[in-house]
């Protein structure tokens, strides 16, 4: 059963993501649980679809942790923030700093997801599936793959037609009664914790510390290499 979220597409890193989320298996503990806390896992199955071990995670850290639903889905589905000038260095700092956590799930696909306080969809970095979606003039909310899935829908009754974008989120929530646009939802939740400093402090980047430390690599012989084959 799916319980949080639904997607077009399909995630093409599975066997990865599965991997890495069995091999965190033996580093996870809740307070909460406890010794029971062995009873979540394993996350992730081959007995289960894309859909359902995306599914499967996805709860394991929205409901099993203090994340929101939002930040799970960011954790899972980020933007592609690499040499990206227009991300704020928050937001930089949020998706470098969780990318030592968890590595993306990635597309192409668009998922949909749902806790009962917000409901919203985003679509993986590399934007290859269509997403559009429609808010009318009595405020409803119609988000789909594709285009006229709702037929009897009359223009002049739409207020906002618009597509959603490669990494972005569309988020409605319930509690504040209202679309929560993408770079507030992200910078709210990139601003709850340091990350900057978390990372400038616990991080070390190999080119930097080599060039700071003064050492030299020895030139490469290429002679040799077939005999070092």
């Amino acid at each position: 059963p799916i319980r949080m979220m639904c997607h077009n597409g399909e995630i093409n890193t599975l066997r990865g993501n599965k991997n890495w989320m069995f091999s965190r298996g033996g580093l996870m503990a809740s307070e909460y649980f406890g010794n029971d806390t062995h009873q979540l896992l394993p996350a992730t199955s081959d007995n289960m679809s894309d859909s359902g071990n995306f599914d499967s995670v996805l709860e394991l850290m929205a409901k099993a942790s203090e994340r929101s639903l939002p930040e799970a889905v960011m954790m899972m589905i980020p933007e592609a923030w690499q040499d990206n000038p227009n991300l704020s260095e928050t937001k930089k700092s949020f998706y470098e700093y969780n990318s030592c956590l968890m590595e993306p799930w990635d597309g192409p696909a668009m998922v949909a997801f749902t806790d009962g306080r917000y409901i919203g969809a985003t679509l993986d970095r590399n934007g290859l599936r269509p997403s559009r979606y429609y808010v009318t003039k009595d405020d409803h909310v119609v988000l789909s793959s594709e285009i006229g899935v709702i037929p009897e829908l009359k223009d002049s009754e739409v207020k906002i037609k618009h597509r959603l974008e490669p990494g972005k989120m569309f988020l409605v929530d319930f509690e504040t009664e209202r679309i929560v646009p993408d770079d507030e939802i992200k910078e709210q939740i990139a601003s709850l914790n340091p990350y900057g400093e978390w990372v400038e402090s616990s991080m070390i980047d190999l080119e930097k510390w080599t060039a700071d430390s003064g050492s030299k690599s020895a030139p490469f012989d290429f002679s040799q290499t077939n005999r070092k084959l």
